[in-house]
């Protein structure tokens, strides 16, 4: 039998939902057959898989233990370097500025330098942080970056705000502003435009459609030209939607591509610049949360990252 007690960040979620980030190595297919036969209690009482879990509550599961081992303890972490730049902090989320060539995420290595692992060993060393005290929580990213774009990158504290931060992301609440280099003149010094976008997982690239085809989802970007200097312009982008290489994939789409872009850009003009990575910044974060949100008063506030290194190309 396993037994837990629910503490702040377990709460608010499904049982089922819980149960799989508490013991990760029990297959589904038995959690469900332990959902059936009652064998999931909460308080002592026989349980749904759709029930919300409180803090407070105590939680059995009857099974073996040699197929359902406990969570390990997040402590890969603590490898990463002390380097981290904060654009804004509360006790519920934490803004950093990403540079380039930092992986957002783990990309599988048990140990490992990325974001998330650096915002992690700084709010242990805060006392923010213990994986020892969290059943199924640790701090997470509620958007990313690519490995070679850099700026502004959220993280949740807490499970609450990592909820309301996520829902705010899909409900298009949270305005992210980019800067770039465009290798060309953009169609208009300032549109919104539209296309369809579908990503082709076995190559990690995407394609643009201006037709609806089967599979590609709408995508809507903002733009407007900042700058011009001998060929290049410093650009704006605002993003409506947040598809995969959206912005480099869409740009290029419309006969600018970023300069330094090795998947959509112009090969040539990068050589030609020496540039090998796009010259793309999350600059800028502005929030519209809904009022009754517990994190509304972020919507009183501007996050800015400091200007990227690639601008004072147009001194």
């Amino acid at each position: 039998m396993k037994e837990f007690t629910i503490n702040k960040n377990d709460s608010g979620q499904r049982i089922d939902k819980f149960v799989t980030k508490a013991l990760p190595e029990l297959p589904k297919s038995m959690m469900y057959k332990l959902f059936r036969k009652k064998d999931i209690k909460i308080n002592g009482k026989k349980c749904n898989i759709s029930d919300i879990l409180s803090e407070g509550d105590n939680v059995r599961i009857y099974v073996r233990d040699e197929v359902s081992a406990v969570r390990t303890a997040d402590t890969g972490f603590l490898t990463a370097s002390d380097e981290l730049r904060i654009a804004y902090e509360d006790e519920n989320i934490l803004i950093a500025c990403k540079p380039k060539g930092l992986d957002s995420h783990s990309n599988g290595e048990t140990h490992s330098d990325t974001l998330i692992d650096r915002i992690k060993k700084y709010l242990f060393n805060k006392g923010e942080y213990n994986p020892q005290n969290e059943n199924s929580f640790s701090p997470a990213l509620c958007s990313r970056l690519d490995r070679n774009t850099s700026g502004l990158v959220i993280a949740a504290k807490n499970a609450a705000s990592l909820r309301e931060i996520n829902s705010a992301v899909r409900n298009g609440t949270i305005h992210k502003i980019y800067h770039c280099i465009t290798v060309a003149k953009p169609p208009k010094d300032c549109d919104i435009i539209t296309a369809y976008h579908k990503k082709d997982d076995t190559r990690n690239i995407v394609r643009i459609s201006d037709e609806y085809a089967d599979g590609f989802k709408e995508i809507k970007t903002g733009y407007k030209i900042l700058k011009e200097k001998k060929g290049l312009y410093l650009v704006e982008v605002t993003l409506y939607t947040g598809r995969t290489h959206q912005i480099r994939a869409h740009l290029s789409h419309i006969g600018a591509p970023v300069l330094g872009d090795g998947k959509y850009g112009n090969t040539a003009l990068n050589k030609r610049y020496g540039v090998f990575y796009q010259e793309l910044c999350a600059c800028s974060l502005k929030f519209e949360l809904d009022e009754n949100s517990e994190l509304a008063y972020l919507n009183s506030i501007n996050v800015n990252s400091p200007a990227p290194e690639f601008e004072k190309r147009f001194n």
